[in-house]
């Protein structure tokens, strides 16, 4: 049997979930994930636990905030003046945007306030701050 390594294309089942036991994604009920081990397409750590593994196993990986996504950060809160928000929008708090940058590059951001002239936007990741726990399973290997 053949074991994963750095530049193998895999396919995986997992399950992630917060300290506390919550789940915050899992692929299974779905296809697995497919990536090539060192793309760094995924969190390092994900992608590092991987290898090693032959088709079958798994194995669990905790990834803290730090290797994840990041503390939350109370600069990335910030105001959006009703000037600079489409006519149509009816924002709640809760409600998803995404912006724009200069480079073309999309953030995503949800609404925590409505205010009279505008409205409070968090861009922190929203799994910034948190530890994250994998259970991942290797289901395939294409050398």
């Amino acid at each position: 049997m053949s074991i994963a390594k750095t530049g193998d294309k895999v396919k995986v089942h997992y399950t992630g979930t917060l300290n506390d036991g919550t789940q915050f994604d899992s692929s299974h009920g779905n296809e697995p994930l497919e990536f090539t081990i060192g793309e760094g397409a995924l969190l390092g750590k994900f992608e590092n636990a991987v290898v090693g593994l032959e088709p079958g196993q798994s194995v669990d990986v905790n990834i803290p905030a730090d290797e994840a996504y990041g503390q939350r950060r109370e600069d990335l809160i910030i105001k959006v003046n009703n000037s600079n928000l489409p006519p149509n929008l009816n924002p709640e708090v809760g409600m998803k945007l995404h912006m724009q940058t200069a480079d073309n590059q999309v953030i995503p951001l949800t609404i925590v306030e409505v205010l009279e002239d505008g409205i409070m936007v968090d861009a922190n990741h929203e799994l910034a701050g948190q530890d994250l726990n994998f259970h991942i399973e290797l289901v395939s290997i294409e050398e």
